[in-house]
């Protein structure tokens, strides 16, 4: 077993009991009709519907989620453009956190939100990850959506530099730390999950054990390859940390980043609320304490994901 800090502390209650995230944002978005297009995304509602996007947590947390992730995955130069995210990206992020803020308070029931910190030079794109710039975007970030958040979830993360500049940006933040991964699943090595930089996990796992961490997720990849990724997690992970899933419903193809962050890609069709519960009860029995939903995960999804016994 990796060892950790002693002063890493389980800050999120009762890991007993199975946690529901919310489910693709983007996707969701798309289905009600919100303004949605590439190369914006979801980032768009935010410039023209943003009453959509209110929407959107409505339907997760009326699904059973207990977190909602700010709709920020988008608001970064790749979708919104350069000029646009120095002019609007700061007041786009804290309106994200504003809506899910104003989310939960509406809701009938406890929910938490987390503030979701994306891959800042678009997704499955390792090599494009620049250290410098970075720096001051994850500030941006840190400003912007903390106040709004009950924590901070760094998500689709694709290799080991990444993770550790997203880290160093919240290192003692005061508010719980989750990081998600993106494995590779066009070509996996089965039982020898990676990055899809080609990285280990079991070396993504040493570096992150190196600072404060709540919870290590899986995220935007398959849900065929989640297993391996929650059984080596929980072979490595000492049992205060917890682990989590939240798979897309993409069908298996060989796009590459280019394609993956150009295109509105399909949606698999035999990925039923039901077949996506059996995942994830699979998940369960491996070590998941936290399930939830990514791109074409619907409401209808996360519904089934509370049937979980």
């Amino acid at each position: 077993m990796i060892s950790r800090p002693t002063s890493v502390s389980m800050k999120n209650g009762d890991k007993t009991a199975m946690i529901i995230m919310d489910g693709g944002t983007g996707r969701q978005l798309k289905r009600i009709g919100a303004p949605f297009r590439q190369p914006e995304w979801s980032a768009l509602a935010l410039m023209e519907g943003p009453d959509h996007v209110l929407q959107v947590h409505a339907d997760f947390i009326d699904a059973g989620a207990d977190i909602i992730t700010t709709n920020s995955y988008a608001v970064v130069p790749f979708h919104i453009g350069e000029d646009r995210f120095r002019k609007s990206g700061g007041a786009l992020l804290d309106l994200a956190g504003q809506l899910a803020a104003q989310a939960k308070r509406s809701a009938s029931r406890p929910v938490r939100v987390a503030a979701g910190v994306p891959p800042l030079f678009g997704s499955y794109a390792p090599d494009k990850f620049d250290p410098a710039r970075a720096t001051d975007m994850l500030a941006l970030f840190h400003e912007k959506l903390l106040p709004h958040s009950d924590l901070i979830l760094g998500e689709t993360l694709s290799c080991i530099a990444e993770i550790d500049a997203f880290q160093r940006a919240f290192a003692g933040c005061g508010k719980p730390v989750w990081i998600s991964m993106t494995l590779e699943d066009e070509n996996p090595s089965a039982g020898a999950p990676t990055l899809r930089s080609g990285e280990r996990l079991e070396d993504a796992l040493d570096v992150i054990l190196r600072r404060d961490v709540d919870a290590i997720l899986f995220n935007c990849s398959q849900p065929e390859v989640m297993a391996d990724g929650v059984s080596r997690a929980s072979e490595l992970l000492s049992p205060d940390i917890a682990i989590g899933v939240y798979a897309n419903a993409f069908p298996p193809k060989n796009t590459g980043a280019a394609k993956a962050n150009a295109e509105i890609s399909e949606i698999r069709h035999d990925l039923t609320p039901r077949k996506y519960k059996e995942f994830a009860e699979k998940w369960q029995a491996l070590g998941a304490g936290i399930v939830g939903g990514c791109c074409g995960v619907g409401p209808e999804h996360i519904k089934a994901l509370t049937e979980i016994e």
